[in-house]
């Protein structure tokens, strides 16, 4: 089958992690003898932001580390009705331009066989809603979104035909455990600042613990401000800036546990999305202790496959308990990374991918066509 995918950017993952899942499906559907392309603006902020950072080399990071992945960039006289012409299935992004999306949108409206779908995976549904409310998704088949709390308020709202929970999960190609890397620090988190959305939670569940405890450690990101980079070193942990995701697996093998700290959108208005960095440090096989939210979807087994800390205090404890118990850390690290094999790796949501498009009358995936026919 040939599949389009609309990305903001699939080249850059600069403060923009949904390229991470869109990488991660499409190398899945490759492997399966699909033909996935990547759709993005030449101008995307993420892009630009990369290369007036780390320079072209960034790009060539991405071709070096995805080179089965096919992006193309497109400006205003990019020819889009062509280019999906042939497509069985177009999957635009949340954060594609509103005209684009419902010019898209008029392409299935005058003929178009694909499949088209609308794909969520921010909090603008709720915190930004006129923004969403403003697409027009009339002529869409569905609504994808990366969580049942996002889905509900799709259907709410009456935005699109019908919607369904996707989520996002770890490319397992990449992430896995690194067990022929040692640890050689404490703590490690890979997180960007996110203005005003996590700056206290920030502070609450990453530094503050990190000094009392007087642990060594890591922070990979974007975006922080210069007294958010003070902090840190006064906490001891070094702030490294950008990372390459391909570059995350190791990082997280160099370092003893991790952290999870949402964005306060979701965590008080759409519970049961954790995001994505959950699923991928957990697929590495690193102890995990999380800032509070709430897995209403139980997509994991709190107290198992990670901990949960209630406040900075909590996760000054369980930091403590983790560090200094071997049987603990192991414990937790075996049984997230089972979770994750079990339940949210890419290859299972391409097989969700699959069910949704037979839902959406589909005629590949109605007829079960094997995937290599399909591809023919």
């Amino acid at each position: 089958m040939h599949f389009v995918f609309y990305t903001h950017s699939v080249v850059s993952d600069w403060n923009h992690g949904n390229a991470h899942f869109q990488r991660g499906i499409m190398r899945e559907l490759v492997a399966n003898g699909h033909h996935a392309l990547a759709l993005e603006p030449a101008d995307g902020w993420s892009r630009s932001n990369l290369l007036a950072e780390q320079g072209p080399f960034a790009v060539e990071r991405f071709r070096k580390d995805f080179p089965e992945l096919m992006p193309v960039t497109y400006d205003a006289s990019f020819d889009h009705e062509a280019w999906i012409a042939k497509a069985d299935v177009v999957i635009v992004h949340e954060w594609t331009d509103p005209d684009l999306v419902a010019r898209i949108g008029r392409a299935k409206l005058n003929g178009g066989k694909f499949t088209l779908l609308f794909h969520d995976t921010h909090h603008r549904a709720v915190s930004a809603t006129q923004s969403i409310s403003a697409l027009n998704l009339e002529h869409y088949d569905g609504v994808l979104v990366f969580g049942e709390a996002l889905r509900e308020s799709y259907l709410r709202a009456g935005w699109g035909r019908r919607a369904f929970t996707w989520h996002e999960a770890a490319d397992e190609r990449l992430f896995k455990p690194s067990p022929e890397v040692d640890a050689v620090s404490d703590l490690v988190w890979v997180g960007n600042w996110g203005d005003d959305e996590r700056s206290a939670e920030i502070h609450e569940f990453l530094v503050a613990p990190a000094r009392e405890l007087g642990l060594s450690g890591t922070v990979h990101g974007v975006r922080y401000p210069a007294q958010a980079r003070a902090a840190l070193a006064d906490a001891g942990l070094r702030h490294e800036g950008w990372i390459a995701n391909a570059d995350v697996p190791k990082a997280f093998a160099r370092h003893r546990v991790t952290v999870h700290i949402p964005r306060r959108p979701y965590r008080d208005h759409l519970p049961g999305i954790p995001t994505i960095r959950i699923f991928e440090a957990l697929a590495c096989g690193i102890p995990l202790v999380s800032a509070p939210w709430s897995d209403v979807e139980e997509l994991f087994r709190p107290g198992k496959d990670f901990l949960f800390a209630r406040d900075g205090s909590e996760m000054r404890q369980h930091l403590r308990d983790v560090l200094h118990d071997t049987g603990l850390a192991k414990a937790l690290a075996a049984a997230g990374l089972e979770t994750i094999l079990a339940r949210h790796t890419c290859r299972r949501r391409a097989d969700e991918l699959f069910d949704i498009l037979a839902a959406c009358g589909n005629r590949h995936a109605v007829d079960g066509v094997p995937t290599r026919e399909a591809a023919a």
